[in-house]
């Protein structure tokens, strides 16, 4: 019965894994979605390189500056020319286009509020003419993906419920096959705590072990699926794998030290002629 009550906490542990990495691997993707999101700084057609390098200091030294690249006035016009196939230099006898600054932000800073927050700061440079960026793209990036979020998290907790009724279960079958020992040590003077410390033990020691075992299938098939399927779940950093063993180890703990101690708890205050009954 150990044996069997060890495996299946440990399926049981390896499903609250899964969902771990679940919502490691949706948050990591949501990240990077806003953090693809573009603003492009059009500077004005006076700045000159000296006006380039001190925008650069000023994005090198806000908080919100995740990245950023520099796009001259000839790398923008020579892309011009290899989108549209037109160099509006030729009749315009000047090259039209301005410097600018490509600006990832991230990702805490990319909602509507915060966008309009560094527009208004940086169009206030002398040297900048506008801020571009899709609005549009931004309303529906706050929409969806906190919908997304929202739905992630309440499946998660959905099915770490019922891996927690199914270890409760599975504890007090345990449990239940010596409610007459449980009965036994009552009549002879042994207090609550005395009576229920070796299976709370027990079960401790069953989910640590169960929790450890869950963690090393866990973090077994995420190298398969990487390393044989080629599917980048989440980013493998020793931190994320830290979290997510963290996580399995210490529900596997915490789930059967609960769950020991409410089925002992029952059969400990049940009266002998019940015992016969269920």
């Amino acid at each position: 019965m150990y044996l069997t009550t060890t495996v299946s906490i440990t399926l049981l542990l390896l499903l609250v894994g899964m969902e771990c990495v679940v919502l490691l691997g949706a948050h990591h993707l949501i990240k990077q979605v806003r953090e693809n999101l573009t603003l492009t700084v059009v500077m004005t057609t006076e700045a000159d390189s000296a006006a380039a390098a001190r925008l650069q200091t000023v994005l090198e030294a806000v908080p919100y500056t995740q990245s950023y690249h520099f796009i001259s006035k000839q790398e923008a016009l020579e892309e011009h020319i290899a989108t549209l196939g037109e160099d509006p230099s030729q009749f315009l006898g000047f090259n039209p286009l301005t410097d600018a600054y490509e600006l990832h932000v991230r990702d805490s800073y990319t909602t509507n509020d915060s966008l309009r927050m560094i527009e208004t700061q940086l169009e206030a440079l002398p040297y900048v003419d506008k801020v571009l960026y899709q609005e549009n793209i931004v309303e529906v990036l706050d929409s969806r993906l906190s919908s997304i979020s929202f739905l992630l998290l309440v499946a998660a907790l959905v099915l770490l419920l019922v891996a927690w009724a199914l270890i409760v279960n599975t504890i007090r079958m345990q449990v239940y096959s010596r409610r007459f020992l449980i009965h036994t040590m009552r009549l002879v003077g042994a207090t609550s705590w005395v009576i229920r410390a070796p299976f709370v033990r027990r079960a401790v020691w069953m989910g640590l072990e169960a929790g450890v075992m869950a963690s090393v299938l866990l973090i077994g098939m995420l190298f398969y699926v990487r390393t044989s399927l080629g599917i980048v779940l989440f980013p493998l950093t020793w931190q994320n794998l830290l979290v997510v063993c963290g996580v399995v180890i210490l529900s596997g703990v915490v789930i059967t030290f609960l769950a020991s101690l409410f089925a002992t708890g029952r059969y400990v205050r049940m009266k002998t002629d019940k015992m016969y009954e269920i």
